[in-house]
């Protein structure tokens, strides 16, 4: 694992194989992190050189968590948040966010990678008004993300479900509905569900990705614009509807990275 030059050599986690890419330290190099080993940066820098788009999706990504958060805080009223596939922690986390606008926000962390398991702590941290907690689950068990989310959140009461770039890691798209479709069935009527991931339609990320599944990772599938529309199937689209990353409420100013589609994403109210 790459290290601050002053930081101690860290033993690598149980569990944890850092001879294969792992999905969550990748991204964590795409943007700049330091939690990631030799193999991953080795597989995201042949992804990158195959699709450069990919460090524009990864920090567009980050920056619409951090927009819907805000947005669902400060104008939906929610202050209860289950962020599911966290990946490893950086700046600007779903607590982080949701608790500068609402000190009492209730926040859940579920991801079942032991690395992310490993710095958790840095997840826990909460106002003294709120609480954050993190649950080592398998998105494919809803029923355990929701029964363990159940200690800190009151599921009587409308929940925020946050997806970012993990519906990919469910292969069948029926399956990735009903999961999702049980997850949100499971949260109140006023519960949200804000969401992203990445489209088909980019050559260079079609190819990227193929190669990437062929390096003994996880495999990641793409898929078309109106299958991930589905997603928001019975829900109500907080305008502006399903869009590419960076079209969804942008910050006056923000950068707008040119070329083809290669992430959608939206914001959707369970009526």
């Amino acid at each position: 694992m790459t290290q601050h030059p002053s930081a101690p050599e860290r033993a690598v986690p149980a569990k944890v194989d850092s001879t294969v890419p792992h999905s969550a330290r990748i991204w964590n190099y795409w943007l700049g992190g330091k939690d990631n080993y030799s193999v991953d940066q080795e597989a995201g820098d042949a992804f990158r050189e195959v699709f450069p788009g990919i460090t524009d999706l990864a920090r567009g990504s980050r920056a619409f968590l951090g927009r819907a958060v805000r947005h669902l805080a400060a104008e939906a009223g929610i202050r209860q948040f289950l962020d599911i596939g966290t990946g490893l922690p950086t700046a600007h986390n779903t607590h982080e966010i949701a608790q500068g606008v609402a000190p009492e926000a209730h926040v859940v962390y579920v991801d079942n990678d032991p690395l992310v398991l490993a710095h958790a702590r840095v997840l826990l941290t909460s106002t003294p008004e709120g609480a954050t907690a993190y649950v080592d689950a398998d998105l494919h068990d809803p029923a355990t993300v929701l029964r363990e989310a159940s200690r800190t959140l009151d599921l009587t009461q409308p929940v925020a479900l946050t997806l970012m770039q993990v519906s990919g890691h469910i292969a069948d798209y029926d399956e990735a509905r009903r999961i999702v479709g049980a997850l949100m069935a499971a949260l109140p009527s006023g519960s949200y569900l804000a969401f992203n991931d990445s489209v088909d339609t980019n050559k260079a990320n079609v190819e990227a990705t193929r190669l990437y599944n062929e390096s003994g990772a996880a495999p990641y599938r793409l898929r078309s614009p109106q299958q991930l529309a589905g997603f928001f199937d019975g829900l109500e689209l907080v305008d502006p509807g399903v869009v590419p990353l960076d079209d969804w409420r942008p910050e006056p100013g923000a950068a707008r990275p040119s070329g083809d589609v290669i992430a959608l994403c939206g914001v959707a109210r369970k009526p």
